[in-house]
């Protein structure tokens, strides 16, 4: 969704996709999510801030908001995935907790290695570990993750990671578990094995297996839509309160063995989430660091204007991780309203935007680049974006103008635009943009953890979303299927197409390329499809976007995971010295 970021290797997809055989731990060909040493901002990019944690004390993270989602099956916010997989939940396959490269290799989770796969990589199975528990020491089963891949499905549980619904054999029109309702293509022959049939080849399937859709939920536990507010813990924490918009408050699961996990350290006592935190209140308490502030890490990413107060003090600034997210964000227009039914709009948008005043907006150019395509540069050979629109970075206002009179307005139109209320700059400079080629924009700001629901909702959302994606491992099948088949649109819950995009030559040349068993083939068709897509203009282009975390002073092992945008590793993260911690 808007969350995840593409370091893994191509070379490893390459040999998924061509070999088809067991999987093994990646590599480190292809392009790197790495930090870019000309960046000022990035000096501590693949570093581990505060040395090794000590076990114990409370470790507080102050946030805006609350979270999305929890309930593994509607969680596909990048920031939830991480917070949710590294604390409350497990799931098949994760990412090894190390930061750069080796940050993007797959390791087994509950599962005792990658997936085997047979039948040309359309089935693929796991065998789980031996000795997995819930909280409360009961024991985990293959029938559990079973059960939460099928209520991924249910209408009442939108939001969530689709690849269940994409690639399943006879998935279509299933709507979960309801009803004694199972599905055919999960076999469970016992209760440490599970069998997925696909429909057609993936050889990305253990990538896949990652995310929260493939984390366990007891069908005993489960309770609708409500879960969201009490997952069961199959990871080392469990929730011990949840007051919404408020707090959440993470205690020790006994029953988690470390044994069983070679990733999660779990070293503090207690995870303490403080939400609600207005403006720049985060920022400041952290860079002050004073009582329990240093002992805290961030939710959200340093506000732009926040930004003098760290890099010109060498002491703050030695506290900072600024790991790039490698998402990818766009101004989204709604292509199935008026007037942006008219390519020669959406083309005068793509001109009138100046992505030089977003870059501002987002912080500067130590914190925040233009982007130029569709995808990020991680998905581009080289790691760069190719610039296909040749369109100048500060706009063309005048060649705007052109294209709305040939459009039939010349005199302008008014329209509206959401954005997430820390992204109301970006939205001012947006507005201001487009202003100048007779385009009147009203901004509609949402608080962060009602975003995705808010410009999910197709009927009623406004015609202009400013919002961006992250692939899910390193392939366009990640990005361009999910932010332009218009196949994959839904009424309520929508991810990724917030420019409602529906093309039959876009959505034909989808499929071709998925069809390709070819890994270099298929990356270089990705990238001549995004050429494709944006001559189309769905979308303008906007920005690429570091992550910039300001951390207390005694925080210890703490890095920006490049698997989970930049954001803090939770799985290794704790204190220097856990007394100095509030219980």
């Amino acid at each position: 969704m808007t969350k995840r970021t593409p370091t893994l290797a191509v070379a490893l997809v390459s040999t998924l996709a061509v070999g088809l055989t067991a999987c093994s731990g990646g590599s480190s060909g292809g392009p790197s999510g790495g930090p870019d040493r000309r960046n000022p901002a990035a000096a501590n990019a693949g570093a581990v801030l505060g040395g090794t944690p000590q076990k114990g004390g409370t470790l507080s993270v102050l946030s805006n908001q609350d979270f999305s989602h929890l309930d593994p099956a509607r969680n596909w916010v990048m920031p939830d995935m991480d917070f949710g997989t590294r604390l409350l939940y497990r799931t098949l396959v994760t990412y090894k907790a190390e930061p750069g490269a080796k940050g993007s290799e797959l390791v087994p989770d509950l599962a005792e290695d990658l997936g085997t796969p047979s039948n040309g990589a359309k089935t693929w199975t796991f065998r789980l570990k031996p000795g997995l528990k819930y909280e409360d020491g009961t024991p985990i089963t293959a029938q559990d993750i079973k059960h939460n891949v099928e209520r991924s499905f249910s209408p009442d549980l939108p939001g969530g990671p689709d690849y269940a619904a994409r690639y399943l054999a006879g998935a279509k029109g299933y709507q979960g578990p309801a009803e004694g309702r199972h599905l055919d293509s999960i076999r469970t022959p016992d209760a440490r094995t599970i069998v997925f049939e696909l429909h057609t080849a993936f050889a990305e399937f253990p990538f896949a297996a990652t995310l929260p859709t493939f984390a366990p939920v007891p069908p005993k536990q489960d309770k609708g839509p409500q879960y969201d507010n009490r997952p069961f813990s199959s990871g080392p924490y469990k929730i011990e309160t949840y007051a919404r918009d408020k707090q959440l408050v993470l205690v020790r699961n006994t029953h988690w063995d470390p044994k069983t996990d070679t990733v999660r350290k779990a070293y503090p006592d207690r995870i303490v989430v403080t939400m609600g935190l207005k403006g720049t209140q985060v920022d400041d308490r952290l860079i002050a660091s004073s009582g329990a502030d240093a002992s805290a890490v961030p939710w959200a990413a340093l506000r732009p204007e926040s930004t003098p107060k760290v890099l010109t003090k060498p002491e703050v600034k030695s506290r900072l991780l600024a790991e790039s997210s490698t998402c990818n964000e766009m101004l989204q227009m709604h292509t199935g309203r008026a007037p942006f039914d008219d390519v020669r709009v959406r083309r005068a948008v793509q001109y009138a935007l100046d992505r030089e005043s977003i870059v501002t907006a987002a912080g500067g150019p130590a914190l925040t680049d233009a982007s130029t395509a569709a995808m990020p540069g991680a998905l581009f050979a080289g790691g760069k974006q190719p610039d296909t629109l040749r369109i100048p970075l500060a706009g063309d206002p005048e060649k705007a103008k052109a294209l709305l009179e040939e459009a039939g307005k010349a005199d302008g139109f008014a329209t509206a635009l959401t954005v997430s209320s820390g992204d109301k700059a970006i939205g001012e400079a947006i507005q201001q943009a487009l202003g100048r080629a007779g385009i009147k924009v009203t901004i509609e700001t949402v608080d962060p953890s009602a975003f995705y629901d808010t410009i999910g909702d197709t009927r009623n959302r406004t015609d202009l979303v400013y919002t961006g994606w992250c692939p899910d491992f390193p392939s366009g099948s990640t990005f361009l299927p999910f932010v332009f088949d218009g196949r994959s649109i839904k009424e309520k819950g929508n991810s990724g197409n917030h420019s409602l995009f529906r093309d039959d030559a876009t959505q034909k040349r989808i499929d071709e390329i998925a069809a390709m068993t070819d890994g270099d083939a298929a990356n270089k068709a990705w990238q001549e499809l995004d050429a494709q897509i944006l001559a189309k203009a769905p979308v303008a282009p906007g920005a690429v976007k570091r992550r910039p975390l300001v951390l207390g002073t005694n925080i210890a092992g703490a890095f920006g995971h490049t698997s989970w945008g930049g954001q803090i590793d939770y799985a290794t993260v704790g204190l220097k010295d856990p007394s100095k911690s509030t219980n």
